[in-house]
């Protein structure tokens, strides 16, 4: 195919793609990438943002709490599985949440799929901790990935790593790492699955920037504001309340 498909993903979809061959060796990609940058969360409070459902699990299970927050383009389902809820559908530009409540934000299928990832990072901005660190997945303009419609990464508006760059640093975020990932190509085929660890070692070798992904982890910045200037303030905000459960289907 030509250029990526800006259609999104719903729920049914993302979950059906996660089940597949081929949505279980993205899984697995991407996590063992993700999980060194999210040891030691021992009492953190961890909010996945988009459809970060599996890299939660794989992920953040050391977290104090997670929260599972889905786009309203793409529906919610209730997670977890078992107990108390703590999925929600949101306004990705109107998070239920107050100030500075997150330690880490997780996005994944989130950011490629929005309106306005300015007015998104800048409600991530809000929501994080100082010093706070936050995770985008997002589609990798130069990758193969982008031009299939077969997986989510196919799908919204994908991202160069200079695109990336500037979007964070105007939105406030120190980069600290930048890390590409999914060297396979996006098909259905046993062999390639496979392969798929041998893949990932020899294209981050050899082809580094041209990943079917791109995982960024950056730092929420805080600057001493300037004599005489006037800060923002938001309205009072109530914690998320993510009960009555959402039906589990």
């Amino acid at each position: 195919m030509g250029a990526a498909s800006r259609l999104t993903m719903d729920i049914v979809d993302l979950r059906e793609f996660y089940s597949s061959r081929l949505g279980q060796t993205t899984r697995r990609l991407i996590s063992a990438r993700l999980r060194p940058k999210l040891r030691g969360l021992s009492g953190a409070t961890v909010i996945g943002l988009g459809y970060a459902i599996p890299y939660l699990e794989d992920c953040a299970g050391e977290a104090g709490r997670s929260l599972a927050l889905m786009l309203a383009r793409q529906g919610v389902i209730a997670w977890p599985p078992e107990g108390e809820v703590t999925s929600a559908l949101v306004d990705e530009f109107d998070l239920p949440l107050l100030e500075s409540v997150a330690d880490i934000v997780l996005v994944t299928h989130g950011i490629e799929l929005t309106d306005g990832p300015e007015e998104m990072l800048a409600e991530i901005w809000r929501v994080l901790a100082p010093q706070g660190r936050l995770l985008l997945v997002v589609p990798n303009r130069r990758g193969l990935w982008a031009r299939f419609d077969s997986s989510p990464f196919g799908h919204g508006q994908p991202y160069s790593r200079p695109q990336l760059a500037r979007l964070l640093r105007d939105a406030r975020f120190a980069i600290s790492s930048w890390s590409p990932v999914l060297y396979l190509p996006p098909w259905h085929w046993s062999l390639l699955h496979n392969a798929a660890s041998a893949m990932e070692i020899l294209g981050s070798r050899a082809m580094p920037g041209l990943g079917g992904a791109i995982i960024v982890e950056a730092t929420k910045q805080v600057y001493a504001i300037a004599p005489g200037k006037r800060v923002r303030r938001f309205a009072s905000r109530l914690r998320p309340a993510l009960t009555p459960a959402v039906p589990r289907i």
